[in-house]
């Protein structure tokens, strides 16, 4: 039986764990972040990763830092057949990848060599891809740099948002994984270079990335809107309050208004102008202080803040 150490994290690490181990692989060890504070209430909160490692009575690693930790010489000293990582959120030291008698690979959410780093299914859908996918890599000390072994391809719709990608991208992930694994402990697989001259990177969005510029046109702020939900979330500032935006609507007309300036309104929807003379349509949104609720719920108790013609956005 094939000896693994899984490393990953959040939920789109789970379920590719859970086939793992369904499919017969003797998963030694789990490696993920450590618990964490969740929510208003702060309640410490182990990662989804970890709970599938308990719920099959697996030992779990949460190192705040696995390189030169003891839980590094602990999967050192297991020195299973296969590393397997699926958005560990860490780097991996040399060391610890030659542990692993047949390889050290990962299961990561892009077409590499394009979307190197920690957030690339953001970038994908900010930047209006059509399509993204999942490659299972060698993992090497340079970040998403291996050679690739397999490649799964999935349509991005215009509906679909950072949270709906995760899921599908796990599921594919998952089951490229799974097929993937028997010709690569036999040997049979062919891994391809990366080509250098392709390469690009979704680094950590950075705080700065979750505002929204309404000089940009309606159709990029809705690609940004989406791209950054559920997490980390965009935000404008509406009427001088501080709102995450976590839904938008692209209108198919144009407008003469400066960007922010309302073009429509009425009690169930709000038409705002955006760049390049287009119209978007505000959805559902949190200000600061209340609770996420739709665009309706929302000019209940502000419609009178809004004046076709008023400029109620000025950021950009």
């Amino acid at each position: 039986m094939t000896s693994v150490v899984f490393m990953g994290t959040p939920a789109f690490s789970a379920p590719i764990l859970e086939a793992v181990i369904a499919n017969g692989y003797d998963v030694k060890a789990v490696v993920t972040q450590p618990d964490r504070p969740v929510g208003r209430k702060r309640i410490l909160t182990p990662t989804p990763v970890k709970e599938v490692a308990l719920a099959h009575a697996i030992e779990v690693l949460q190192p705040e830092k696995i390189s030169g930790s003891d839980e590094m010489q602990r999967v050192i000293d297991i020195n299973p057949d296969l590393i397997i990582t699926a958005a560990f959120g860490q780097f991996l030291p040399t060391k610890l990848l030659n542990a692993a008698k047949i390889g050290a690979i990962n299961v990561h959410a892009s077409l590499l060599p394009k979307y190197r780093g920690g957030a690339p299914v953001h970038y994908s859908i900010i930047n209006g891809d059509a399509k993204t996918g999942v490659s299972i890599m060698y993992m090497v000390k340079k970040m998403d740099a291996g050679d690739v072994i397999a490649v799964a391809e999935e349509p991005i719709t215009g509906t679909d948002n950072v949270g709906t990608m995760f899921d599908k991208l796990s599921v594919l992930g998952r089951d490229l994984l799974i097929k993937t694994l028997p010709d690569l402990i036999a040997g049979n697989v062919t891994p391809v270079a990366q080509d250098e001259s392709l390469v690009s990177f979704s680094p950590n969005i950075t705080p700065e990335q979750e505002q929204l510029d309404f000089n940009q046109p309606a159709q990029v702020i809705d690609n940004h809107v989406r791209g950054l939900f559920p997490f980390p979330t965009a935000y404008t500032v509406i009427n001088g309050v501080r709102t995450k935006i976590q839904g938008v609507k692209v209108i198919d007309e144009t407008t003469d208004q400066p960007a922010g300036v309302v073009v429509k309104k009425s009690k169930k929807e709000v038409w705002l102008a955006a760049g390049a003379g287009t119209i978007i349509s505000l959805v559902n949104l949190q200000p600061a202080g209340k609770p996420k609720m739709s665009i309706t719920d929302y000019l209940n108790g502000n419609l009178a803040s809004f004046e076709e013609g008023q400029q109620v956005i000025f950021n950009g």
